[in-house]
């Protein structure tokens, strides 16, 4: 029997001297692994490949943003002699309060670095989106929406499809059906002999040259791909790190209960006391979050960077009483179920910070070849139905 052409693979060659019913099981096999891979890819796959270009563009997007909108992400430094005037944290959640509404609720994102501004996400039955605050006089130097600029809508799309919790949940199914791909593709390419050739043959025509770009791709890039959409997916759908923790028979590590109700807002304890007992704990930390929900009978969370952990954001959690001021619990980062704690790597792993420059740029990449796979798959399919349309005309 003649070599296998390029669109009759060699996983589903024969030699001649093997029987015609093995020929026409692998035959069946392979046919039903095509069809598999075929209508994963347009059921689901343009979507992955959507999802994967909007990362990759994020990654860009993001650096980009803040040169463009200096107004929102840097601030003026002040004179030393009026920083005497400058307002108490306390004084900013109450300005915030008054602006928003005792319904909600805030996260404040102290500047981490000289010149940077603060960061206040709102949630309001109003308005949600994010203020920018200069972190010396707490004067607003701007605000957006939650879906305003093309960086939040970029976000929304990447992380949720701008269906919040609902798009979380499919995110987690699409990803599922990249195994699919994966597989059912692995199983098309897989070679009858060893070492395997990987050339590309542009020179042959559109179609062959698509179709080399797409399965090479796909074999030589698959598992870093992997990587991506599975951490990508178990960021989107809580209850996949629930699962992880439930099978390491450990007990997830929930937020403590204020048992008495608290007080309206306006009468807790001042946020600085807050602050200053959490850093206290700490002392060679930094503060990466403060979260204060709408309801007065839920704690504060304050979230530190520990120096150890690789969460750029930090994991440790300080859980104080909204009216008292007193610790509820303390959770280092490393002490988390095994769920959550994985979250340490799992982020920085998918956006590419826990490597540096250079592990940004593989996660480009990778973004990229995804959607570039997505896009020649479906570019197959479509040349190879209108030769066939063309050829019973």
């Amino acid at each position: 029997m003649a070599g296998p052409s390029w669109d009759g693979h060699a996983f589903g060659m024969l030699n001649a001297s093997e029987s015609l019913p093995m020929k026409a099981r692998v035959i069946k096999m392979r046919r039903i692994w095509l069809k598999t891979h075929r209508w994963a890819a347009l059921g689901v796959g343009w979507l992955l490949a959507l999802i994967a270009l909007a990362g990759s563009l994020l990654l860009i997007a993001q650096p980009v943003d803040r040169l463009a909108h200096p107004r929102l992400f840097k601030s003026e430094p002040i004179a030393a002699a009026s920083l005497a005037g400058a307002p108490s944290m306390e004084s900013i959640r109450r300005g915030l309060t008054a602006a928003f509404g005792s319904q909600a609720s805030f996260t404040l994102r102290p500047p981490r670095a000289p010149d940077e501004s603060m960061w206040v996400i709102v949630r309001s039955p109003s308005w949600s989106g994010t203020v920018y605050l200069h972190p010396a006089t707490g004067l607003e130097q701007g605000r957006r929406g939650e879906y305003e600029g093309a960086v939040n809508l970029l976000f929304k799309f990447h992380s949720a499809l701008l269906l919040e919790d609902t798009g979380k949940m499919i995110l987690a199914w699409i990803a599922l059906s990249y195994l699919a791909l994966l597989i059912s593709g692995l199983v098309l390419w897989w070679p009858k002999r060893w070492p395997p050739t990987l050339n590309i043959e542009l020179h042959k025509g559109l179609l062959r040259g698509l179709f080399d770009l797409h399965r090479t791709g796909g074999v030589v890039l698959g598992l870093l791909i992997t990587v991506s959409v599975a951490t990508g997916a178990y960021m989107a759908w809580r209850p996949l790190s629930e699962f992880v923790t439930t099978l390491s028979g450990e007990k997830p590590v929930k937020p403590p209960k204020v048992t008495v109700a608290g007080t309206k807002p306006s009468a807790t304890i001042p946020l600085d006391n807050l602050l200053a007992s959490a850093q206290a704990r700490f002392q060679e930390d930094r503060v990466g979050y403060v979260q204060i929900p709408a309801e007065p009978n839920r704690p504060i969370r304050i979230r530190m960077r520990l120096a150890e952990d690789p969460h750029p954001n930090g994991l440790t959690s300080i859980w104080l009483h909204p009216t008292t001021g007193a610790v509820l619990a303390v959770n280092r980062w490393n002490e988390l179920d095994l769920g959550a704690r994985a979250f340490s790597y799992i982020y920085p792993l998918h956006t590419g910070k826990l490597g540096g420059l250079f592990l940004e740029v593989v996660t480009f990449i990778v973004g990229l070849a995804l959607a570039m796979l997505g896009i020649s798959g479906i570019w197959l399919w479509w040349l190879r139905r209108s030769r066939i349309r063309i050829k019973n005309l």
